[in-house]
C-alpha cells in the first residue's frame, strides 16, 4: 500500500484564470519500506482543507489595530488568535511512481466580509501562516497487478508561509485598488440615490461626500 507524503514547495498567481487565484505547487511523493520498489498510483482524488494560523507570526502596531475585529484587543490575543478556516480545494492527481509536482489552485476572494480577506489585507509584510490537511482516495495497482484503493490517512499535512506581497499583488492585478463588501440593497438605493440627487460621478465620491458632511457634524 502506498504511503504517501505531501508538501507545499511554492505559490505563484494562477496565470489567465477568470478569477483572482493562487496556484500553490504540491509535491506528492511515496515512502517506501527499504528494498521495496515504489507503488504504481494510477490517480489520487485529493483534497486538501487550508486553515490560516494567526499565532505563528508576529504583527506590526498597524497590523495589531486593523485585526481588532478579528481577535479582540492584542492583550487577549492569547485567547483568540485561533486557527480559522480559509477554504477548501480538490485536485486530481495524475497516475506516478515514486513522486509527481501538481498545481492545487486555490480562489482567492476580496470580498471583505469573509474572515480570510480581512486578515490578509490588514497584513503589511512578512508571510502568511497556512497549513494545508489532506484526504481522499488513492488508486493504486498491487502486486498482481490488479486496482486497489486506499484511504489517505488522517494526519497528512503541510505548512507553508506564503509572502504577503504574492496575496497583495494579485489583488491589485484583479481588483485594480477596489473592495467588495456586502451592504443591504435598501441601502445601497440610498446611496444610488444621493449620489443621483447630488450630480456626483460615482458611488465612491457619494460615500466621501457623506463622510465629510458626518466629519462636519461631529465637529464641535
Amino acid at each position: 500500500m502506498p504511503d504517501l507524503q505531501f508538501r507545499i514547495e511554492g505559490a505563484e498567481p494562477r496565470k489567465f484564470a477568470a478569477e483572482p487565484s493562487l496556484n500553490f505547487l504540491l509535491r506528492v511523493s511515496e515512502s517506501p519500506a527499504i528494498d521495496t520498489p515504489p507503488t504504481p498510483v494510477h490517480t489520487v482524488a485529493l483534497r486538501c482543507q487550508i486553515r490560516i494560523e494567526p499565532g505563528r507570526r508576529r504583527y506590526e502596531p498597524e497590523e495589531k489595530h486593523r485585526l481588532r475585529d478579528l481577535f479582540g484587543s492584542p492583550d487577549r490575543w492569547g485567547q483568540t488568535l485561533r486557527p480559522m478556516l480559509w477554504t477548501h480545494v480538490t485536485a486530481i492527481v495524475p497516475p506516478f511512481v515514486g513522486e509527481r509536482i501538481v498545481d492545487l489552485p486555490v480562489p482567492c476572494s476580496f470580498d471583505f466580509s469573509l474572515a480570510a480577506t480581512r486578515y490578509f489585507s490588514a497584513l503589511n509584510g512578512g508571510d502568511l501562516p497556512l497549513c494545508f490537511l489532506f484526504s481522499g482516495t488513492i488508486f493504486y495497482e498491487n502486486n498482481d497487478g490488479a486496482l486497489q484503493t486506499q484511504q489517505i490517512s488522517w494526519d497528512r499535512e503541510s505548512v507553508f508561509r506564503l509572502p504577503t506581497g504574492i496575496w497583495h499583488d494579485l489583488m491589485n492585478v484583479y481588483c485594480h485598488n477596489k473592495t467588495c463588501i456586502g451592504i443591504r440593497r435598501d441601502l445601497f438605493e440610498q446611496i444610488d440615490q444621493f449620489k443621483s440627487d447630488h450630480g456626483l460621478v460615482s458611488h465612491d465620491a457619494a460615500i466621501e461626500r457623506l463622510l465629510e458632511c458626518a466629519r462636519e457634524l461631529a465637529t464641535p
